[in-house]
């Protein structure tokens, strides 16, 4: 039921369906083992999930190595299968590096994934030495055709780079966020892993992945808690359904294939809007792949239960013990970017309103958008319908919705500056004016900051460029009360 402007997230989940497809019947049709086929098809999803670099030219080189990241990791994965103190050690600094590595933006950030998931995937399949040729067959091969499916067959481009996580944290040393989350996800990972062995020595990586997952995209406490939340409620539901559906298939091969290529659809279609929904087909594929892998039973599905909660658990007690950033931190990073970036659309659309042809308010504009999804997501635990902090959820909840209508109102801007028709009046240069004293106001440090901003009389003449640009000065002098005041105190109500 989430806006999907433009099909993109259609499209994107068709085009996975098709690359995964092809990528495991390449390894089929090579005669590749079914071990090698599933680990050619992950890395492929892989590819086409985790490689957001703004470019499409980014995009291939950050595709092409992935092998240099993953090759090494299976290698040494598949070499410790045996030692198990070393395994774990090893599978520890995987983690730890695969997290760090995200400080190098996009680009660092798929390759740790990638690492991770090559060293978790042969714990899953239980490779061993002896595979490695025929799994680095199955990787590049799979690479290759998803690689086609992305850039020629089906090219897609991403137009607005998704926005760095987490901004506005800067530090050194353990107070660079990339740094701390690395110590953090360690250490969820290390807790994971023992209690993990200790329920199942043969599926305890289950527990693990659960806590490196939670982790990704996430800048705060609050984030990864209700992440945490919201991946055992999608996998709950997922076993329930994998009883329903996996369970009676028994492996076979058709309607499970089939299943597998839903399952993969739901996945993309759903991983923006839903957390819970993408681990409910998550839950659900892993069911189908264990009955092709003629393990699967009904006891096996409640020990993977069993391990989410593990993992979730060590992922919980790590930001709240290792280095912990507060929700309110990440919050505010994320609402300031998203204000100076309605200032920079509004600057923008007012160049290109005086005549300035290189003016271009879209890709600011679009950038918005993006960062008001980042700022739902920070805000998601304090409006979370368990949150016990009633102020503070009424507070979230009015900024969430201010911040909508400066996004309709940059949007409304953005439409008018692009007609050409469109005539720069001697108002908009004031009405411009206060808009970005009205942002600087938010933005600059409490202890520097002034009074509010009062709102200007609306125009009196219907120009469709000031009708904006007063309905977004209302809005950012309304979002002084949320974001300036007290958060304990009674929230007054603006009009």
């Amino acid at each position: 039921m989430a806006p999907d402007p433009g099909r993109q997230r259609l499209r994107n989940s068709l085009r996975a369906v098709v690359g995964i497809g092809l990528a495991v019947a390449v390894s089929e049709l090579c005669g590749l083992s079914l071990t090698a086929s599933i680990t050619g098809g992950l890395a492929a999803l892989l590819t086409l999930f985790t490689v957001l670099d703004p470019s499409v030219r980014a995009q291939r080189v950050t595709s092409a190595l992935l092998p240099v990241a993953g090759f090494p990791v299976l290698a040494l994965a598949t070499a410790l299968h045996g030692t198990p103190q070393a395994r774990d050690a090893a599978f520890l600094a995987v983690v730890f590096a695969g997290v760090y590595a995200r400080r190098w933006g996009p680009r660092g950030h798929a390759l740790g994934i990638f690492g991770f998931m090559m060293f978790f995937v042969t714990q899953f399949l239980h490779a061993v030495p002896a595979q490695l040729p025929e799994l680095y067959a199955a990787v590049g091969l799979s690479l290759l055709a998803a690689g086609a499916v992305r850039f020629v067959l089906w090219p897609i481009e991403r137009r607005t780079p998704p926005p760095a996580a987490p901004p506005g944290l800067p530090g050194t040393g353990l107070a660079r966020p990339t740094t701390r989350q690395a110590f953090q996800a360690t250490a969820a990972c290390a807790f994971a892993l023992g209690i993990g062995q200790a329920l199942s020595e043969d599926r305890w990586y289950w527990a693990v992945g659960t806590a490196w997952w939670i982790f990704v995209n996430t800048a705060s406490r609050g984030e990864t808690l209700v992440r945490g939340f919201r991946r055992v409620l999608g996998t709950v539901v997922g076993i329930a359904a994998g009883l329903l559906i996996a369970v009676p298939l028994h492996g076979a091969p058709a309607p499970t294939a089939a299943l597998v290529a839903v399952c993969v659809f739901g996945i993309f279609y759903t991983a923006a809007p839903s957390y819970s929904w993408m681990m409910f087909f998550v839950t659900v594929m892993a069911g189908l792949l264990y009955g092709l892998l003629g393990v699967l039973h009904p006891g096996l599905l409640l020990l993977r239960f069993e391990e989410t909660a593990v993992g979730a658990l060590g992922a919980a007690l790590a930001v709240a013990l290792v280095l912990p950033v507060t929700t309110h931190a990440a919050n505010d990073a994320w609402i300031q970017r998203a204000l100076h970036c309605v200032r920079a659309s509004t600057a923008a659309a007012l160049d290109r309103l005086a005549g300035d042809p290189d003016a271009d308010p879209g890709p600011h504009a679009a950038e918005l958008e993006l960062l008001l999804g980042r700022v739902r997501m920070a805000l998601a635990p304090l409006v979370h319908p368990l949150s016990p902090l009633r102020a503070r959820k009424a507070r979230a909840r009015q900024v969430l919705g201010l911040l909508d209508d400066c996004a309709r109102e940059v949007r409304g801007l953005v439409a008018v500056a692009a007609d050409p028709q469109a005539s720069h009046d001697a108002r908009l240069a004031a009405a411009c004016w206060r808009v970005e004293a009205a942002v600087e106001a938010l933005t600059t440090p409490r202890a520097m900051a002034g009074h509010a901003v009062a709102v200007h009389p609306g125009p009196t003449a219907a120009e469709p460029a000031l009708v904006h640009l007063h309905g977004l000065e209302h809005a950012l002098v309304a979002l002084h009360g949320p974001l300036r005041t007290d958060p304990r105190a009674p929230l007054a109500i603006t009009a």
